[in-house]
């Protein structure tokens, strides 16, 4: 999940592709605590760039429940990164998507720099790009000496073409990524409910069930420019019941073994926990 503080303290970045509107700690414990869920990763928003004192606040108030996703440029120095380990960060979020990168060679590059400087840490890279893009891409993800999270099911469509699925699963079953199945709606064709998704989760985890887990994704920001501007609207959240993620993950799932494994046993591998 993300966590958008007060603009006046934590005012997002000048020129991106929206503004941040508040969504606190509070507001997420208000909603999915009550489901019983106990852990957070706590993501940092595309907003705020390389600024992570938001995520890393939540972090902190969590306290051992929770773990971070930072955005670092990939000159940062090994004292700044020491830092952030201690705060909890476990990962670094490259959001080429909401960012308007769609060159393959800009994001080849991005990542391979990242990767060399996080994997001494044990950190691992989390990409939210579409899924042609993780085909332009695929080699260097195999490359990676560190372990790779590709985001909202890999970016892949409930209706897109079958290779880009069977891409997706033989990275799988190599064991060279993860897949988080989280943000239905990106890429549902259906409006709620989002049911069109259970077979291609199902097909996600019979290439490999041990590196799959979830994210509410919550507080759900709808659709934005996915690219700068120079005056950024303040992003919107879509109206989405906490309840029917769980289920529809029940769904993909299929049986408890699965949903377990997703929930609790491959975040606790993949966090630290």
């Amino acid at each position: 999940m993300h966590v958008f503080g007060d603009p006046t303290v934590f005012p997002g970045k000048a020129g991106h592709s929206y503004l941040p509107s508040p969504a606190s700690l509070a507001d997420w414990r208000q909603s999915f605590e009550s489901l019983g869920l106990r852990r957070a990763i706590v993501i940092q928003p595309s907003c705020y760039g390389h600024d992570n004192r938001c995520t890393i606040a939540a972090v902190a108030e969590l306290g051992g429940r929770a773990r971070g996703m930072a955005s670092i440029a990939s000159d940062i120095d090994d004292t700044a990164l020491a830092a952030l380990h201690t705060a909890g960060i476990r990962g670094v979020r490259i959001n080429a998507k909401s960012v308007g990168w769609g060159d393959p060679d800009t994001i080849r590059r991005h990542i391979a720099s990242v990767a060399e400087r996080v994997a001494p840490l044990g950190w691992h890279i989390q990409m939210y790009v579409a899924g042609p893009v993780v085909r332009l891409i695929a080699e260097t993800i195999r490359s990676m000496p560190c372990p790779v999270v590709l985001d909202h099911m890999g970016g892949i469509r409930a209706d897109d073409a079958d290779a880009d699925l069977a891409l997706l699963r033989t990275l799988l079953r190599e064991g060279r990524c993860w897949v988080k199945l989280s943000g239905a709606y990106r890429v549902s064709n259906l409006s709620t409910g989002y049911e069109d998704t259970v077979a291609l989760a199902h097909a996600l985890l019979r290439a490999n069930p041990d590196n799959v887990v979830w994210g509410s994704d919550w507080p759900h920001t709808a659709e934005h420019a996915g690219r700068p501007q120079s005056t950024p609207e303040p992003i919107a959240f879509r109206a989405i019941k906490p309840a029917s993620l769980l289920q529809l993950l029940a769904e993909q799932c299929a049986d408890e073994d699965l949903f377990n494994r997703v929930l609790v046993d491959n975040p606790a591998r993949l966090y630290g926990f």
